[in-house]
């Protein structure tokens, strides 16, 4: 059967003369980027590495650039000053930083692999009895330290064991005058403490206190530090409240041969505190009692320094009075322990630093006749004009708000004292190292 071709040229199929592509799906763009995060896990990738930044960014956080006074780039030369240094500027510290970076405060910790950076601190007066011991603690805390001391009643040996050290300098300048210095703290110790060297110019006394402003706008205003003011418990005069409360006025003789001091510091209170709320200083306020301990001045007409150098020298102990007069007396370490617990915290005080347990002069006299010469004998001499009956510390705030209380009792802190009167006294180098030793601790 043969084959037949047959053509149908009316069926075929009309021919388009355009292209048409697809039609655009809607959501396609949306739709790839989901298929391409799912394929080969890449969401889980991405939630990852937010996950890791969060985590970085929490623990360190950045932290904005340091401030660069414009006084910071020169090197001065204070006035009867014992050496040129330059002046570099460091970076103010914040309150979280202070507590958070090796502060006294106990709560305090370092994060880990952190490790804590000094700051740079002024102490005026800093070669003196309480100043040195300051001094320790601060240079090993690791903190650099400029002492400003005339020496009127400190002395080079005190801190002559830091001589050498990159963190220390000092400075021999009279705080009366102004002072250029870039710091973050400033303990302000420079005064004459006992009746022998504040009597001996009472004018000047009273004076330093009032220029107490160089020394508050020189530095603290002009820098931004933190200034901490060492007051006494003197500025509660002849107390007729006992024990004293920092909310008492005190009762002081304004016109007495003590005034000089009592009212000096009563006044640098008030400067103190009118920096602080009409320039914005940031201050502390201290209010020191009676501290005894190495490196007091020998003669310098305190009574427990009296007493000790009259038993060491087999003196008579001389008591003023009936002897019924009452002081509360804390070691040095304690003290200090206190000074930088304010300084570190965020209370402006003031606060009483002193130790709650009372003693007569006649007690006292008997501890001095234990601790060195039971044959040791008395002497009573006429009181000396306008000394205080009752002396005692209510530290019920310091112990709320700072954490503190002394620790060292009498009985425990004496005889440290006493093998450095007797190295002083006698030279005998072998007690004096002990005793180095023992104060350092």
């Amino acid at each position: 059967m043969g084959s037949e071709l047959i053509y149908r040229g009316s069926e075929t199929q009309p021919s388009s003369d355009s292209y048409s592509p697809k039609p655009v799906k809607p959501w396609a763009s949306v739709t790839r980027t989901i298929h391409y995060l799912l394929r080969e896990q890449r969401l889980l990738f991405v939630f990852v590495g937010i996950a890791i930044a969060t985590l970085i960014f929490t623990v360190f956080p950045t932290s904005p650039a340091p401030y660069v006074a414009p006084h910071s780039r020169f090197t001065t030369l204070i006035p009867d000053s014992i050496t040129y240094f330059p002046i570099e500027t460091q970076q103010k510290f914040s309150s979280a930083h202070r507590l958070g970076f090796g502060s006294a405060n106990p709560t305090s910790k370092i994060p880990l692999g952190l490790k804590r950076k000094g700051l740079r601190i002024v102490v005026t007066g800093g070669a003196g009895f309480v100043g040195s011991h300051l001094v320790d603690r601060l240079i090993a805390r690791g903190d650099s330290v400029i002492v400003v001391d005339n020496f009127f009643t400190g002395r080079k040996q005190n801190v002559m064991h830091h001589f050498g050290n990159p963190n220390f300098e000092l400075i021999r300048h009279d705080v009366v005058e102004p002072l250029l210095l870039e710091v973050d703290q400033i303990y302000h110790l420079a005064c004459p403490a006992s009746p022998v060297h504040y009597k001996f110019n009472p004018v000047k006394t009273i004076i330093s206190f009032i220029l107490l402003q160089n020394l508050i706008t020189g530095l603290a205003k002009r820098v931004g530090a933190r200034f901490l003011l060492t007051s006494t418990s003197e500025v509660y005069g002849d107390p007729l409240q006992h024990p004293q409360k920092e909310t008492y006025w005190g009762n002081v003789n304004p016109i007495g041969v003590r005034s000089c001091y009592d009212e000096g510091k009563r006044t640098a209170e008030t400067l103190t505190m009118d920096y602080h709320r009409g320039a914005g200083v940031e201050v502390r306020i201290a209010r020191i009692f009676n501290t005894y301990g190495p490196r007091m001045c020998i003669d310098d007409g305190r009574v427990v320094s009296n007493f000790v150098a009259q038993a060491i020298r087999k003196e008579p102990l001389t008591v003023y009075g009936d002897g019924k007069q009452t002081r509360s007396f804390q070691y040095v370490s304690d003290l200090v322990e206190g000074l930088m617990r304010l300084m570190e915290g965020e209370h402006i005080g003031p606060f009483n630093l002193g130790n709650p347990g009372e003693f007569t002069m006649l007690e006292l006299a008997e501890v001095v006749q234990e601790t060195i010469d039971p044959n040791a004998k008395i002497e009573f001499r006429p009181n000396t004009e306008d000394d205080p009956h009752k002396r005692k510390p209510d530290i019920s705030r310091a112990k709320e708000l700072l954490g503190w209380e002394p620790k060292v009792s009498l009985r425990k802190g004496l005889p440290l004292m006493v093998s450095d009167f007797r190295q002083r006294i006698f030279g005998d180098h072998k007690e004096g190292s002990n005793t180095n030793n023992a104060s350092s601790s």
